[in-house]
């Protein structure tokens, strides 16, 4: 039976490091991405400042936060 959880243990971490890597490799696919100066979604303009802190932004602050509420 423990070989059964152990087992079971041992694919839960790998999917766990698989799942984290792709997370990483995505973000960093993103910063290397150039900022876009106008919101994907609304269309306004994304300030510079954004622009510069958040590297591959593709939309203003309001609708990203807009959109990460939605997804949870």
């Amino acid at each position: 039976m423990s070989d059964v959880i152990d087992h079971a243990s041992g694919l839960e971490t790998q999917f766990t490091e698989v799942a984290l890597a792709n997370q990483l490799a995505r973000a960093k696919r993103i910063e290397q991405r150039e900022s876009a100066q106008e919101c994907g979604e609304c269309g306004d303009p994304i300030p510079e400042e954004r622009r510069q802190k958040v590297p591959g932004c593709q939309y203003c602050t309001q609708c990203q936060s807009d959109m990460e509420r939605m997804t949870r």
